[in-house]
C-alpha cells in the first residue's frame, strides 16, 4: 500500500520535466508569451486569461485570485494537486482575493466561529513593480501561517516591495489546511497522499517556475519565505526528497519561527487517531451512518458533503492539547523522508540560501496561562510530550533550570521585563515582559522545541550544506513586544506604533537584500538610521554566516521612544518620538543563558520527541 503512495507523489512532484503537467505548463507557456498584454495588465497562462489592476500610486500590477491547481473536491480529496482544467472562455477580472480554505482552530486560544467556505481554493496572488515586464525580477513566494489549519493568502507584499526599490516581483500563495491537507493514516496513505497542503504549496512553486517570467520574474531567482506554520513548510519545501531538487524550485528561503510540531509517522498512533477521530465526527465510523456500510471510512469521506467534513476538521482540531493543532504535516517517507532536525543535522537541504529567524516572545500564546508551581508545569510536559518518560522530564528540567536568585516570593515569580539576551542575572528561562517563573519556564522551552531551535537548525544546514556556495544566516527579532508573529507586521506592514520607521525600513531591507542576493547584509547607514544623524553602524555589510563553531546571530531592536502600554496584550511598548535602532550581531550559542546547548539536547531526543 505504501508503495502506491510513493509512485503517486513522485510522478506528480519529482519527475518534474518528465510530467504531463510540466509539458502542458511548457506549451501554454508559449503561447502566452504571444498573448500577454501588458498594458491592458492581461496575462494569457493557456488554460486561463487574469485581467489585474495597476495601482497608479504603488507603481504596482496586482493579480488577485490566480487559480494554480484544480478544485480538490470529490475524489480529488487528499489527492496530489491536479493541473487546472481550461477555461478561455472569458478574460477573468483577478481583483478580489479567492475563499480561503476551510479552517480548523487549535486548541484552547483564537476562539473562532465556525464558517464554512469553499473547498475550492488553490489560489495565489502576484504583486509585480509596473517595470518588471522589462526587467526579470527576483522572486518572493509568501506562504502563510496558521498552525497547518488557520490562514489565507491575502498577505498584501506592496510596502515590502516598495520599501525594496521595486525591485521584487511577489507571490502569496494558498493550500489545504486542517484535515483537508493533513489528514493521514495508513488508508489515507494507501488511497491518497499525506500531507497533501504541503504538496499543494510545492505544486504552486512548479507554477511559479513556469509562469512568473509572464509577470517580469527571473524563475532562476526564487525565494521562499513564511511566518509559524508558513515558515514550517519552508522548513519542509527546504528537506523535500532528501533535499536532492537541488535550485530547481527556489534558490533561497526564509523562515521567520518555523513551526516545528512533533512530527509523528505517516501512519503512527497519534495521526491515526485523529483520523478515526474526524471520520467519527463527520459520520464515517463506528457503522457509518453517514453513507453506504458497504464503503471503507476513506470512501465515504470522499462521498461526504463539504460542509460535514469542515465541521469535523474544526471539531477535532479544537479538541486538543491546549495550543496545538489536530492535523500537521507527517514523516510519510518521500515527500518529508524524515524529521527536519535529522535532515538538518544531515545538511540534506534544497536550494542555496537560508535566513531564520525567531522572535524574543515566542511560547506564551501557546501555553495555559496556569502554571504556577513546579507540579503544574510537570504536567504539562506529560501532556504536551507524551512519550517522555519520568527519567526524560527530569532532564528537560535540568537543561531548563529555576534561577539562582532570590525569587520575590513563594509563587516563584518576579516582575516581568524583556532580557537583554546576553547579560545581567536573569534570561529567558525565567523572565519576561509578560511571564515570569514556573509560566515564564514553560513560555520559554515551548517556544525553543517548537520555534526557536528549528530556526538554530535550519542556518546551521546551509553553512556546510553539500552545494557550492551555500550559506546560512541568523536573526532575531526582538522589538517589544515581540510576540510570534507580530514581525510579520514590520515587513509587510502595516507597521505597528512600537516600531519606527528606520527599523522598519533596515527589516525590510534584510529580507530584500537577502531576495536579491541570497545574502542579507545591510548598509552600514540603513543599520543605523535616519535617526542616527549621519552616524553609521559598521559591520553591517557583511552579516556573517551562523555555523557551529561561530554561530554569530543578529539581535534586531530600537532603543528611546516613548512608554505605552500595548493595548493587545495589555505589556509596555516604546513608540515615536525617539525609536532608534539597536541592531548588533551577538553570540547565539549563550544567548540567553546557553540556548544553543538546549538546542543541541532537543537533537539529541529526537526518538521521543519527534521533531
Amino acid at each position: 500500500m505504501k508503495s502506491r503512495t510513493l509512485v503517486v507523489v513522485a510522478a506528480c512532484l519529482q519527475a518534474i520535466s518528465a510530467s504531463p503537467f510540466a509539458a502542458s505548463f511548457d506549451a501554454v507557456k508559449r503561447q502566452a508569451a504571444a498573448h500577454t498584454n501588458s498594458t491592458a495588465q492581461i496575462v494569457d497562462l493557456g488554460y486561463e486569461l487574469y485581467q489585474g489592476v495597476a495601482n497608479a500610486t504603488t507603481g504596482l500590477n496586482v493579480w488577485k485570485g490566480i487559480r494554480f491547481a484544480a478544485p480538490p473536491t470529490g475524489s480529488l480529496r487528499w489527492q496530489a494537486p491536479q493541473p487546472p482544467i481550461v477555461n478561455r472562455s472569458s478574460v477573468i477580472p483577478a481583483t478580489s482575493f479567492h475563499s480561503m480554505c476551510p479552517q480548523s482552530p487549535p486548541s484552547g486560544i483564537l476562539p473562532t466561529p465556525f464558517v464554512a467556505v469553499d473547498e475550492d481554493c488553490l489560489f495565489l496572488n502576484v504583486y509585480a513593480p509596473a517595470n518588471a515586464s522589462t526587467a526579470k525580477l527576483p522572486v518572493l513566494v509568501w506562504i502563510h501561517g496558521g498552525g497547518y489549519g488557520l490562514g489565507d493568502g491575502t498577505l498584501d507584499m506592496t510596502e515590502f516591495i516598495n520599501a525594496n526599490d521595486d525591485g521584487i516581483v511577489g507571490v502569496a500563495i494558498q493550500y489545504r489546511l486542517g484535515a483537508f491537507g493533513f489528514l493521514s493514516s495508513d488508508e489515507v496513505a494507501a488511497n491518497g497522499v499525506a500531507n497533501a497542503g504541503i504538496l499543494d504549496q510545492t505544486f504552486a512553486l512548479q507554477w511559479v517556475q513556469s509562469y512568473i517570467e509572464l509577470f517580469g520574474g527571473d524563475p532562476t531567482k526564487v525565494t521562499i519565505s513564511g511566518n509559524s506554520a508558513g515558515a514550517g513548510s519552508v522548513m519542509l519545501q527546504d528537506i523535500a526528497y532528501g533535499g536532492t531538487l537541488g535550485t530547481s524550485l527556489f534558490r533561497g528561503s526564509i523562515s521567520s519561527s518555523p513551526y516545528l510540531p512533533t512530527q509523528y509517522g505517516y501512519k503512527d498512533f497519534m495521526p491515526s487517531q485523529a483520523y478515526y477521530a474526524f471520520a467519527s465526527e463527520a459520520g464515517c465510523f463506528a457503522g457509518r451512518p453517514y453513507g453506504n456500510k458497504s464503503q471503507t471510512i476513506f470512501e465515504c469521506l470522499i462521498s461526504a458533503d463539504s460542509e460535514t467534513l469542515q465541521r469535523a476538521s474544526a471539531s477535532v482540531s479544537s479538541s486538543t492539547v491546549f495550543g496545538t493543532w489536530a492535523f500537521v504535516p507527517v514523516t510519510d517517507g518521500t515527500f518529508i523522508q524524515e524529521t527536519p532536525s535529522q535532515a538538518l543535522i544531515r545538511r540534506k537541504v534544497n536550494g542555496l540560501y537560508h535566513l531564520s529567524g525567531n522572535n524574543a516572545d515566542e511560547g506564551g500564546p501557546f501555553v495555559p496561562p496556569t502554571i504556577s508551581n513546579i507540579s503544574d508545569l510537570i504536567s504539562w510536559l506529560h501532556t504536551l510530550l507524551p512519550m517522555l518518560r519520568t527519567e526524560d522530564i527530569a532532564k528537560v528540567l535540568y537543561y531548563y533550570p529555576t534561577p539562582n536568585t532570590t525569587l520575590s516570593n513563594a509563587n516563584d515569580t518576579l516582575p516581568e521585563f524583556d532580557t537583554p539576551g546576553d547579560e545581567g542575572p536573569y534570561t529567558a528561562l525565567n523572565v519576561s515582559s509578560v511571564a515570569s517563573g514556573q509560566q515564564q519556564r514553560a513560555n520559554n522551552l515551548y517556544a525553543e522545541t517548537t520555534f526557536v531551535c528549528p530556526s538554530y537548525w535550519l542556518a546551521e544546514a546551509y553553512n556546510g550544506a553539500a552545494a557550492s556556495g551555500s550559506a546560512g544566516y541568523k536573526y532575531q527579532y526582538s522589538v517589544p513586544f515581540a510576540v510570534h508573529g507580530i514581525d510579520t507586521y514590520a515587513a509587510f506592514g502595516p507597521v505597528m506604533p512600537n516600531v519606527g520607521p528606520d527599523f522598519a525600513l533596515a527589516f525590510r531591507r534584510i529580507w530584500g537584500n537577502f531576495v536579491r542576493t541570497g545574502d542579507p547584509s545591510i548598509s552600514a547607514e540603513v543599520a543605523a538610521g535616519a535617526a542616527s544623524n549621519g552616524t553609521g553602524a559598521p559591520g553591517w555589510g557583511a552579516w556573517p554566516p551562523f555555523t557551529l563553531y561561530e554561530p554569530r546571530m543578529a539581535n534586531l531592536n530600537q532603543t528611546g521612544g516613548v512608554l505605552y502600554v500595548d493595548e493587545r496584550v495589555g505589556v509596555p511598548a516604546y513608540k515615536e518620538p525617539g525609536l532608534r535602532n539597536k541592531l548588533r550581531f551577538v553570540d547565539g550559542y549563550q544567548w540567553e543563558g546557553g540556548r544553543g546547548v538546549r538546542c543541541d539536547f532537543w537533537k539529541s531526543v529526537w526518538r521521543l520527541v519527534p521533531e
